[in-house]
């Protein structure tokens, strides 16, 4: 059997690079590098393309299988997805802000167009060099914006770890997969190392929730089928939680560190 799955693993792959080469035809003789990079292009051209129409077979499979209440469980899912990221940005976010002397509602009235640019594109990668600019604007030195600004959106993604726990939680409860503590401390282990790293793109918390489950094995990989549907909704509430979560910790490092020029933030500033 995993011969056989090896065989049409390698069959799909060639059939990909097949057709984008058929897509494109026969070039002229190019570099080596631009040839690889236009073929894994076209690649990812054909999954984003292809990718809807799994999503809604995947729904149809779910809502035939287990009925039209399906939607409703997967909306409480959405709805304690996004509750949970407002209560983490205007509780625990806020504090911070207050005990550092700067206010949480200025601050996203300060960079409301940035955040428009990450609920459009459901990535808080779009609104990076927006963010940059406007924490040097608000008054943080730019060396502090340049090293923690990037970091952030490798090792502090607040809304993809909220995103990842409830996940896996809820694909363990829909299966009916028992877990002990040990397991679920081990789950957590494995999301607290998975989650660093993950890319702020569109689908990026998907990924890597497909990977801790494959990893870990105490929760059936094939699970997140139930949530892929909805995903893209929940993707928007990670991303808003990330770029929020990353702007608070440029300012509260700045002022840490005294690298913060009160002159400049009056806009975030109580």
């Amino acid at each position: 059997m995993s011969e056989q799955k090896e065989l049409l693993t390698s069959n799909r792959k060639a059939l990909t690079i097949n057709l984008d080469e058929a897509r494109y035809g026969t070039f002229a003789e190019i570099g080596a590098g631009q040839e690889v990079a236009r073929v894994f292009f076209g690649i990812v051209e054909i999954v984003s393309k292809l990718a809807p129409v799994a999503a809604a077979g995947a729904m149809a499979f779910t809502i035939g299988k287990y009925g039209i209440g399906t939607l409703f469980i997967l909306g409480k899912l959405m709805l304690c997805v996004y509750l949970t990221c407002g209560l983490f940005i205007f509780l625990l976010l806020g504090a911070i802000m207050r005990a550092c002397g700067f206010s949480l509602l200025k601050m996203l009235r300060y960079i409301k167009e940035e955040l428009l640019i990450v609920v459009g594109t459901s990535s808080s990668e779009t609104a990076l060099p927006g963010l940059m600019d406007k924490m040097e604007k608000a008054g943080c030195a730019r060396p502090v914006v340049g090293i923690v600004v990037p970091a952030g959106y490798s090792f502090n993604l607040d809304g993809t770890c909220i995103y990842l726990t409830m996940a896996a939680l809820f694909i363990a409860q829909a299966t009916d997969t028992p877990m002990t503590l040990t397991q679920q401390l081990t789950l957590m282990a494995v999301l607290l190392l998975t989650s660093k790293g993950a890319a702020g793109v569109t689908g990026s918390g998907f990924i890597t929730l497909a990977a801790t489950l494959a990893t870990t094995g105490s929760i059936p990989v094939a699970g997140i089928a139930l949530i892929i549907g909805v995903d893209r909704f929940m993707s928007e509430a990670r991303a808003i939680t990330n770029f929020i979560g990353n702007a608070v910790a440029t300012l509260v490092i700045a002022k840490w560190n005294g690298d913060y020029d009160t002159s400049k933030g009056a806009e975030v500033s109580k």
